[in-house]
Protein backbone atom coordinates (compact mmCIF):
# COMPACT_ATOMS: atom_id res chain seq x y z
CA UNK A 1 0.00 0.00 0.00
CA UNK A 2 2.70 2.30 0.75
CA UNK A 3 4.62 1.81 -2.71
CA UNK A 4 0.90 2.56 -4.02
CA UNK A 5 1.27 5.40 -2.21
CA UNK A 6 4.49 6.94 -3.35
CA UNK A 7 3.73 5.83 -7.27
CA UNK A 8 1.04 8.02 -7.00
CA UNK A 9 2.68 10.75 -5.31
CA UNK A 10 5.76 10.55 -7.70
CA UNK A 11 3.00 10.72 -10.87
CA UNK A 12 0.56 13.01 -9.49
CA UNK A 13 1.01 15.72 -12.20
CA UNK A 14 0.38 13.55 -15.15
CA UNK A 15 -3.00 11.43 -13.05
CA UNK A 16 -3.98 15.27 -12.75
CA UNK A 17 -3.80 15.73 -16.40
CA UNK A 18 -5.67 12.94 -17.08
CA UNK A 19 -8.70 13.07 -15.22
CA UNK A 20 -8.96 17.37 -16.58
CA UNK A 21 -8.88 16.09 -20.01
CA UNK A 22 -10.95 14.00 -19.58
CA UNK A 23 -12.96 16.03 -18.01
CA UNK A 24 -12.71 18.69 -20.56
CA UNK A 25 -13.58 16.24 -23.12
CA UNK A 26 -16.81 15.68 -22.05
CA UNK A 27 -17.55 18.95 -21.65
CA UNK A 28 -16.63 19.99 -24.71
CA UNK A 29 -18.77 16.83 -26.50
CA UNK A 30 -21.67 17.60 -24.04
CA UNK A 31 -21.71 21.77 -24.93
CA UNK A 32 -21.23 21.61 -28.96
CA UNK A 33 -23.41 19.96 -30.75
CA UNK A 34 -20.81 19.22 -33.83
CA UNK A 35 -18.30 17.79 -31.56
CA UNK A 36 -21.23 15.42 -30.00
CA UNK A 37 -22.74 14.52 -33.34
CA UNK A 38 -18.88 13.46 -33.95
CA UNK A 39 -18.19 11.43 -31.17
CA UNK A 40 -21.88 9.64 -31.46
CA UNK A 41 -21.15 8.81 -35.01
CA UNK A 42 -16.95 7.72 -34.28
CA UNK A 43 -18.58 5.51 -31.81
CA UNK A 44 -20.92 3.55 -33.10
CA UNK A 45 -18.75 3.19 -36.25
CA UNK A 46 -16.47 1.47 -33.50
CA UNK A 47 -18.98 -0.89 -31.69
CA UNK A 48 -20.60 -1.35 -35.18
CA UNK A 49 -17.06 -2.72 -36.18
CA UNK A 50 -16.60 -4.70 -32.45
CA UNK A 51 -19.71 -6.44 -32.72
CA UNK A 52 -19.11 -7.70 -37.01
CA UNK A 53 -15.72 -8.81 -35.52
CA UNK A 54 -17.84 -10.82 -32.67
CA UNK A 55 -20.38 -12.30 -35.54
CA UNK A 56 -17.26 -13.60 -37.52
CA UNK A 57 -15.35 -15.13 -34.62
CA UNK A 58 -19.23 -16.87 -33.21
CA UNK A 59 -19.90 -18.31 -37.10
CA UNK A 60 -16.16 -19.46 -36.92
CA UNK A 61 -16.85 -21.24 -33.60
CA UNK A 62 -20.39 -22.64 -35.12
CA UNK A 63 -18.73 -24.00 -38.31
CA UNK A 64 -18.37 -27.55 -36.60
CA UNK A 65 -21.97 -27.32 -35.97
CA UNK A 66 -23.00 -26.42 -38.99
CA UNK A 67 -20.68 -28.87 -41.16
CA UNK A 68 -22.62 -31.45 -39.25
CA UNK A 69 -25.83 -30.48 -40.44
CA UNK A 70 -24.93 -30.28 -43.85
CA UNK A 71 -23.71 -33.77 -43.77
CA UNK A 72 -26.78 -34.42 -42.44
CA UNK A 73 -28.75 -32.81 -44.94
CA UNK A 74 -26.28 -34.46 -47.90
CA UNK A 75 -26.84 -38.02 -46.48
CA UNK A 76 -30.39 -37.50 -46.69
CA UNK A 77 -30.57 -36.46 -50.71
CA UNK A 78 -27.96 -39.05 -51.40
CA UNK A 79 -30.96 -41.55 -49.65
CA UNK A 80 -33.37 -39.91 -52.26
CA UNK A 81 -31.07 -40.10 -55.28
CA UNK A 82 -30.42 -43.46 -54.89
CA UNK A 83 -33.76 -44.45 -53.81
CA UNK A 84 -34.63 -42.98 -57.36
CA UNK A 85 -31.97 -44.59 -59.49
CA UNK A 86 -32.54 -47.99 -58.18
CA UNK A 87 -36.36 -47.68 -59.52
CA UNK A 88 -36.97 -50.69 -61.86
CA UNK A 89 -37.88 -48.77 -64.75
CA UNK A 90 -39.39 -51.77 -66.80
CA UNK A 91 -42.37 -52.27 -64.26
CA UNK A 92 -45.93 -49.89 -63.79
CA UNK A 93 -44.79 -48.35 -60.52
CA UNK A 94 -47.32 -46.89 -58.67
CA UNK A 95 -46.31 -44.26 -55.62
CA UNK A 96 -49.14 -44.47 -52.83
CA UNK A 97 -46.60 -42.62 -50.07
CA UNK A 98 -43.69 -41.65 -49.03
CA UNK A 99 -43.90 -43.98 -45.75
CA UNK A 100 -41.54 -46.74 -47.63
CA UNK A 101 -37.89 -47.35 -46.87
CA UNK A 102 -35.06 -47.25 -49.76
CA UNK A 103 -32.43 -49.98 -50.12
CA UNK A 104 -29.90 -47.88 -49.18
CA UNK A 105 -29.47 -45.07 -46.35
CA UNK A 106 -26.98 -42.87 -45.69
CA UNK A 107 -25.55 -41.79 -42.34
CA UNK A 108 -23.00 -39.33 -42.11
CA UNK A 109 -20.49 -39.34 -39.79
CA UNK A 110 -17.10 -37.24 -38.67
CA UNK A 111 -13.45 -38.50 -39.14
CA UNK A 112 -11.77 -38.14 -35.83
CA UNK A 113 -8.83 -40.35 -36.29
CA UNK A 114 -7.07 -40.92 -39.66
CA UNK A 115 -3.88 -42.72 -40.91
CA UNK A 116 -2.34 -42.87 -44.45
CA UNK A 117 1.36 -43.66 -43.64
CA UNK A 118 0.88 -46.94 -42.54
CA UNK A 119 0.52 -50.47 -44.43
CA UNK A 120 -2.91 -51.37 -42.83
CA UNK A 121 -4.29 -47.89 -42.73
CA UNK A 122 -7.56 -47.60 -39.68
CA UNK A 123 -9.74 -44.60 -39.65
CA UNK A 124 -12.03 -43.75 -36.58
CA UNK A 125 -15.45 -42.34 -36.36
CA UNK A 126 -17.57 -40.79 -34.24
CA UNK A 127 -21.35 -43.30 -34.81
CA UNK A 128 -21.43 -46.26 -33.48
CA UNK A 129 -24.16 -49.05 -32.62
CA UNK A 130 -26.35 -46.51 -31.10
CA UNK A 131 -26.49 -45.04 -34.53
CA UNK A 132 -27.50 -48.57 -36.32
CA UNK A 133 -23.95 -49.16 -37.73
CA UNK A 134 -22.56 -52.76 -37.59
CA UNK A 135 -19.78 -54.60 -38.93
CA UNK A 136 -18.86 -54.87 -42.90
CA UNK A 137 -21.12 -51.56 -43.70
CA UNK A 138 -19.73 -49.75 -46.97
CA UNK A 139 -18.17 -46.50 -46.22
CA UNK A 140 -17.93 -43.22 -48.63
CA UNK A 141 -16.12 -40.02 -48.95
CA UNK A 142 -19.02 -36.71 -49.44
CA UNK A 143 -18.03 -36.30 -53.00
CA UNK A 144 -15.25 -38.39 -54.27
CA UNK A 145 -15.66 -41.86 -53.78
CA UNK A 146 -14.61 -45.03 -51.76
CA UNK A 147 -13.33 -44.77 -48.30
CA UNK A 148 -13.37 -48.58 -47.20
CA UNK A 149 -15.74 -51.27 -44.27
CA UNK A 150 -16.39 -50.56 -40.95
CA UNK A 151 -13.98 -52.79 -38.55
CA UNK A 152 -15.04 -52.72 -35.06
CA UNK A 153 -17.97 -51.16 -33.71
CA UNK A 154 -18.42 -49.86 -29.81
CA UNK A 155 -21.70 -47.75 -29.16
CA UNK A 156 -21.16 -44.50 -30.07
CA UNK A 157 -17.58 -44.68 -32.10
CA UNK A 158 -16.48 -46.98 -35.19
CA UNK A 159 -13.48 -48.29 -36.98
CA UNK A 160 -13.06 -47.99 -40.70
CA UNK A 161 -10.51 -50.58 -42.24
CA UNK A 162 -9.52 -48.25 -45.23
CA UNK A 163 -9.18 -48.41 -48.17
CA UNK A 164 -5.85 -47.99 -48.11
CA UNK A 165 -5.35 -51.91 -45.64
CA UNK A 166 -4.18 -54.84 -47.96
CA UNK A 167 -6.83 -56.79 -46.88
CA UNK A 168 -9.59 -54.28 -48.63
CA UNK A 169 -11.06 -55.47 -51.81
CA UNK A 170 -13.68 -53.48 -53.64
CA UNK A 171 -15.80 -54.66 -56.79
CA UNK A 172 -15.08 -51.85 -59.50
CA UNK A 173 -15.58 -51.52 -63.18
CA UNK A 174 -14.79 -49.54 -66.14
CA UNK A 175 -17.47 -47.41 -66.94
CA UNK A 176 -17.64 -46.95 -70.15
CA UNK A 177 -17.63 -50.57 -71.20
CA UNK A 178 -18.67 -52.63 -67.19
CA UNK A 179 -15.23 -54.60 -67.26
CA UNK A 180 -15.06 -55.77 -63.59
CA UNK A 181 -11.99 -56.10 -61.59
CA UNK A 182 -11.06 -55.95 -57.80
CA UNK A 183 -9.64 -52.70 -56.49
CA UNK A 184 -6.69 -52.77 -54.10
CA UNK A 185 -4.64 -50.57 -52.42
CA UNK A 186 -1.84 -52.95 -53.82
CA UNK A 187 1.24 -54.74 -52.76
CA UNK A 188 3.98 -52.37 -51.92
CA UNK A 189 2.21 -49.20 -52.85
CA UNK A 190 2.72 -46.42 -50.62
CA UNK A 191 1.19 -43.85 -52.17
CA UNK A 192 -2.49 -42.96 -50.79
CA UNK A 193 -3.48 -41.24 -54.19
CA UNK A 194 -2.87 -44.60 -56.40
CA UNK A 195 -4.85 -48.03 -56.39
CA UNK A 196 -4.23 -51.29 -58.59
CA UNK A 197 -7.31 -52.71 -60.53
CA UNK A 198 -6.49 -56.80 -60.58
CA UNK A 199 -7.92 -59.44 -63.16
CA UNK A 200 -9.84 -57.43 -65.41
CA UNK A 201 -10.14 -59.88 -69.16
CA UNK A 202 -7.35 -58.87 -71.44
CA UNK A 203 -10.23 -58.51 -73.66
CA UNK A 204 -11.06 -55.47 -72.72
CA UNK A 205 -9.96 -52.33 -74.07
CA UNK A 206 -8.26 -49.85 -71.44
CA UNK A 207 -7.45 -46.60 -71.97
CA UNK A 208 -6.33 -43.72 -70.24
CA UNK A 209 -7.97 -41.07 -68.02
CA UNK A 210 -11.04 -43.89 -68.02
CA UNK A 211 -13.86 -43.55 -65.26
CA UNK A 212 -13.87 -46.00 -62.99
CA UNK A 213 -16.82 -46.72 -60.64
CA UNK A 214 -17.87 -49.49 -58.09
CA UNK A 215 -19.68 -52.22 -60.31
CA UNK A 216 -22.58 -53.07 -57.51
CA UNK A 217 -20.86 -56.50 -56.99
CA UNK A 218 -19.48 -55.93 -53.07
CA UNK A 219 -21.20 -54.33 -50.75
CA UNK A 220 -21.28 -50.64 -52.55
CA UNK A 221 -24.23 -49.38 -54.68
CA UNK A 222 -22.76 -49.70 -58.48
CA UNK A 223 -21.75 -46.26 -59.88
CA UNK A 224 -19.88 -44.59 -57.36
CA UNK A 225 -17.31 -42.81 -58.75
CA UNK A 226 -13.57 -44.24 -57.42
CA UNK A 227 -10.75 -43.03 -59.65
CA UNK A 228 -9.43 -42.28 -62.84
CA UNK A 229 -7.32 -45.02 -64.97
CA UNK A 230 -3.77 -43.73 -65.01
CA UNK A 231 -1.39 -46.29 -66.35
CA UNK A 232 -2.46 -49.61 -68.57
CA UNK A 233 0.93 -50.75 -69.17
CA UNK A 234 1.50 -53.30 -65.91
CA UNK A 235 2.60 -56.32 -67.54
CA UNK A 236 0.57 -59.67 -65.74
CA UNK A 237 0.82 -62.47 -68.14
CA UNK A 238 -1.74 -64.83 -68.50
CA UNK A 239 -6.06 -63.94 -69.19
CA UNK A 240 -6.01 -60.61 -67.05
CA UNK A 241 -4.06 -57.67 -66.28
CA UNK A 242 -3.67 -55.21 -64.00
CA UNK A 243 -4.06 -51.34 -64.30
CA UNK A 244 -3.31 -48.50 -61.96
CA UNK A 245 -5.73 -45.72 -61.05
CA UNK A 246 -5.40 -41.90 -59.40
CA UNK A 247 -7.91 -42.10 -55.96
CA UNK A 248 -10.78 -39.42 -56.53
CA UNK A 249 -10.75 -39.64 -52.83
CA UNK A 250 -8.07 -37.62 -50.86
CA UNK A 251 -7.44 -39.59 -47.77
CA UNK A 252 -4.99 -36.44 -46.40
CA UNK A 253 -8.02 -34.51 -45.81
CA UNK A 254 -10.71 -36.67 -44.82
CA UNK A 255 -12.89 -34.61 -42.65
CA UNK A 256 -16.67 -36.24 -43.37
CA UNK A 257 -17.86 -39.43 -44.53
CA UNK A 258 -21.10 -41.63 -44.83
CA UNK A 259 -22.06 -45.30 -43.99
CA UNK A 260 -24.17 -46.85 -46.27
CA UNK A 261 -27.06 -49.24 -44.97
CA UNK A 262 -28.68 -51.87 -46.89
CA UNK A 263 -31.92 -52.50 -45.84
CA UNK A 264 -31.32 -56.28 -47.56
CA UNK A 265 -27.86 -57.11 -46.81
CA UNK A 266 -28.40 -59.16 -43.96
CA UNK A 267 -30.85 -61.17 -45.85
CA UNK A 268 -28.25 -61.47 -49.33
CA UNK A 269 -26.05 -62.19 -46.79
CA UNK A 270 -28.10 -65.18 -44.66
CA UNK A 271 -29.33 -66.30 -48.40
CA UNK A 272 -25.83 -67.32 -49.67
CA UNK A 273 -24.59 -69.03 -46.47
CA UNK A 274 -26.72 -71.56 -47.71
CA UNK A 275 -24.85 -72.40 -50.79
CA UNK A 276 -22.66 -75.36 -50.64
CA UNK A 277 -19.07 -74.40 -50.30
CA UNK A 278 -17.58 -77.06 -53.01
CA UNK A 279 -14.07 -77.16 -53.30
Amino acid sequence: MRNLWIFINRYNAFFFFIIFFCIGIILTVKNNAYQRSVTVNSTNQVVGDVYNNLNVFKKYLNLGSVNDSLAAENAKLRTEILAIKNVDTTKDVVVKDTSGIPQYQFVPARVIKNSITLRNNIITINKGKADGIVSGMPVISPVKGVVGYIHDVSEHLATIKSLLHKDTYISVSIKKNNAVGSLIWGVGNTDFRKAYIKDIPNHFKINLKDTVVTSGFSSFPAGIPVGIVSNTGIATGGNFMTIEINLLNDFSSLQYVYVIKDKFAQEQKDLEAKIPNEQ
